[in-house]
């Protein structure tokens, strides 16, 4: 078993993506990475961290870590390869906040990681990767979807702020460099019903599909169908562009969004996990 740690996002894509496609969907994180690294490298300070373990030139894991973020995790084929990558990772980063990945993979790293280190680690979050094929439309629901525009920005700012802190406990440490990305990019959308009322952006592209994420609605516009629509709508955008499927993630401890987005046509795949280290 052996580790190859790369400098250059292409070869490392290269190298990787006859192995991450297998299970595009539960890698489809690692997916949309790459295609930003590759396209926007521009959107991260520090060279990332990529590697692959190998048993006889065949892949059997692929870790990335972008910035000082958590390390991500494929689908992993043998668990020894977490040792191979918590022992490479000691060497080379400085610390680790916490890892994300198929939950076999997580929980099999943050073992061997805090054995190493002597941390311990916690649970933070239990998803599922969801996946959409075919949109179920959603009917009886005022307003349209449209493009984020400039003018939207202190909006979408603010959203995105609330967004991060009500989904993740955090926000983003540049949160006006994250929104006006989306907005050059044309990836963030609006539901609006005489105004804006919910909110939704393609957040990474895969090969054959992209994942949909930032889905908010304020407290005074809930329960009302918005985020619902709002999803289905931009789904079929994306699928009307040309993408295979949608990916999303969302938290197991919520049943009203996951009620909604299967609801809109998305089926679980996976389950994911996010642990965090002391």
């Amino acid at each position: 078993m052996k580790l190859h740690r790369f400098q250059d996002p292409h070869q490392f894509f290269h190298q990787a993506k006859d192995y991450l496609l297998h299970h595009e969907a539960l890698n489809n994180l690692l997916l949309g990475l790459c295609d930003t690294l590759i396209h926007n490298p521009e959107r991260f300070e520090q060279k990332p961290y990529l590697a692959t373990v190998e048993i006889d030139r065949d892949i059997v894991a692929v870790a990335m870590r972008i910035s000082s973020r958590a390390l991500v995790l494929s689908q992993v084929q043998d668990l020894q390869a977490m040792e191979i990558i918590a022992q490479d990772l000691h060497l080379t980063q400085a610390s680790l906040p916490g890892v994300n990945g198929p939950s076999t993979s997580a929980k099999a790293f943050a073992q061997a990681w805090c054995f190493l280190i002597g941390q311990s680690y916690q649970l933070a979050m239990s998803l599922y990767v969801l996946q959409l094929e075919q949109v179920q439309p959603i009917f009886h629901v005022p307003g349209h979807l449209r493009l984020g525009q400039q003018s939207d920005r202190q909006l979408l700012l603010d959203w995105y702020k609330a967004f991060e802190i009500e989904a993740l406990g955090s926000h983003d440490s540049n949160p006006e460099r994250a929104v006006e990305h989306r907005l050059q990019q044309g990836s963030v959308y609006l539901w609006e019903n005489e105004v804006p009322v919910s909110m939704a952006s393609l957040v990474g592209r895969t090969p054959n599909g992209a994942r949909v994420s930032l889905v908010y609605t304020p407290p005074e516009d809930r329960r009302k169908g918005y985020a619902s629509a709002c999803v289905a709508a931009l789904s079929q955008t994306l699928l009307n562009q040309g993408y295979q499927y949608c990916f999303l993630f969302t938290d197991q401890g919520n049943p009203t969004s996951n009620h909604i987005y299967q609801a809109i046509g998305y089926q679980p795949v996976g389950d994911w996990q996010n642990y965090s280290f002391d």
